[in-house]
């Protein structure tokens, strides 16, 4: 079993930053692959990026390419979503994810995630 828990979410102007944060229980987060998605109001869930287990592949959908960062720090069972320039349509929440081998990667679909945190609310006023 796997417990994901989201930090960083807040209230920002467009154009600005935030730092999501997704910490992991467990000795085995070095295994995963680890994905960001979003749902806003009325919906579907969506991806956003991710990253391969050891950090050496990341993969972005083409909304955020060249705004949003994921990185992880596997010493710290940690991934996060470094986002910049963001826009009102960044507004959602955003969840964190872990796939769990084998997986195909890379993947942007979420049915292939197995593990989900709560989600923490991100807000861009214009």
């Amino acid at each position: 079993q796997v417990q994901l828990v989201e930090s960083g979410g807040g209230l920002v102007q467009a154009g600005g930053s935030l730092r999501l944060s997704c910490a992991a229980s467990g000795r085995t987060f070095s295994s995963y692959a680890m994905g960001w998605f979003r749902q806003a109001p009325g919906k579907e869930r969506e991806f956003v990026a991710a990253i391969s287990r050891s950090a050496t592949s990341t993969y972005y959908a083409d909304s955020v390419k060249g705004r949003f960062t994921i990185s992880r720090d596997n010493a710290k069972n940690t991934v996060y979503l470094q986002m910049n320039s963001l826009k009102p349509e960044d507004t959602a929440v955003y969840y964190c994810a872990a796939t769990v081998p084998p997986f195909i990667w890379p993947t942007s679909d979420y049915e292939k995630y197995d593990y989900w945190g709560q989600g923490t609310q991100v807000t861009v006023s214009s």
